[in-house]
């Protein structure tokens, strides 16, 4: 029998989620810049955010995927961040960048954790995806 969670149970495993992969980042030396950055659907698109926003040491503005599985079925934590998800994560990084006069270098990572709760594997994968890509 399948156990079914409310979107409660969801959102927070998702909160839970983001709050270690961005405790990791920091302990990396990265900067929190902004967290659950929503941007309205428009016209022909769907709505977009970025999890986590962060600068690293050397200036660049990092966009920040974060996904959560208890397994690694189905391709895992990593195949879920589909090309449909990169293009939203790049729509809303290019709306964040609106308010720079000139943008800064700009990088499309993604933290996945695998495994139970308290038992997870944490990975980093850095420039994860390119914006041409999404």
């Amino acid at each position: 029998m399948f156990k079914k969670f409310s979107t409660t149970d969801t959102k927070a495993q998702g909160d839970d989620a983001e709050a270690l992969a961005l405790a990791h980042l920091l302990r990396q030396g990265l900067r929190l810049v902004a967290r659950n950055y929503r941007v309205a659907a428009g016209p022909g698109r769907r709505a977009g955010e970025v999890d986590l926003i962060l600068h690293d040491g050397g200036g660049t503005l990092v966009f920040v995927e974060v996904r959560a599985r208890r397994s690694g079925s189905h391709g895992g934590a990593a195949a879920s961040v589909t090309r449909a998800k990169q293009r939203r994560i790049v729509y809303a990084a290019r709306h964040y960048l609106l308010q720079f006069p000139s943008p800064p270098p700009c990088r499309f990572d993604v933290v996945t954790l695998e495994g139970e709760a308290g038992q997870q594997r944490l990975q980093w994968l850095r420039g994860a995806f390119d914006a041409d890509q999404g």
